[in-house]
């Protein structure tokens, strides 16, 4: 149990790095805080709406990819174009913090907050 919550929390962590990365490139936002808080409520609706509708072929993901960035724009300012700026630049920092990570056997290639990691 305790393993399985510093996993968790370690892997929110780096998911809310990328997330601030994302911001301070696309949107001039730096608050490292306020992106653990994006990366847990994306967690939280990327589970939800995936639960609910990512078992539709075709549209489910669509649709978990669409509410997810729905949170991002909601979270930092600007529009949808933003929104997914801020989440490919969060993805592309995310998995060159897990390269490194998993190249060196300290974590797996995984983190919460960040789709498809």
């Amino acid at each position: 149990m305790i393993d399985s919550l510093v996993v968790f929390l370690v892997s929110l962590l780096i998911g809310a790095l990328g997330i601030h990365v994302g911001a301070i490139v696309i949107a001039d936002v730096s608050n490292y805080t306020y992106a653990v808080f994006t990366a847990l409520i994306g967690a939280i609706v990327w589970g939800l709406v995936g639960f609910l509708f990512g078992w539709l072929p075709f549209l489910g993901p669509a649709i978990v990819l669409l509410a997810y960035l729905a949170i991002v724009k909601w979270r930092y300012p600007g529009g949808w174009i933003d929104a997914a700026g801020i989440t490919l630049v969060a993805w592309i920092a995310v998995l060159l913090v897990l390269y490194v990570l998993a190249a060196v056997d300290a974590t797996t290639f995984d983190a919460v907050g960040v789709p498809g990691t």
